[in-house]
């Protein structure tokens, strides 16, 4: 197995976080349509999910264009 056909583990998590977020959204909706606030969790949790996803993106971002060598070295912190 080459180093090209093996799944990234960053992609993957961003993936799973992606998903979480798209069904913490909706169970949101539909706690608030319902009248109940344990929306305020879902929201919550939607949000975390969501920063997650976008760290994890930037991450595959990054290495991919440090694997072409472009100029996406690791991020200053």
């Amino acid at each position: 197995m080459s180093a090209q056909s093996k799944p990234d583990p960053a992609r993957r998590i961003a993936l799973y976080a992606l998903v979480v977020c798209a069904f913490a959204t909706a169970a949101a909706v539909v706690s608030f349509v319902k009248g109940s606030w344990l929306g305020v969790v879902w929201v919550l949790l939607a949000g975390l999910t969501s920063n997650l996803w976008w760290i994890y993106l930037r991450k595959v971002r990054t290495e991919r264009a440090a694997a072409q060598g472009g100029l996406g070295g690791p991020l200053p912190k």
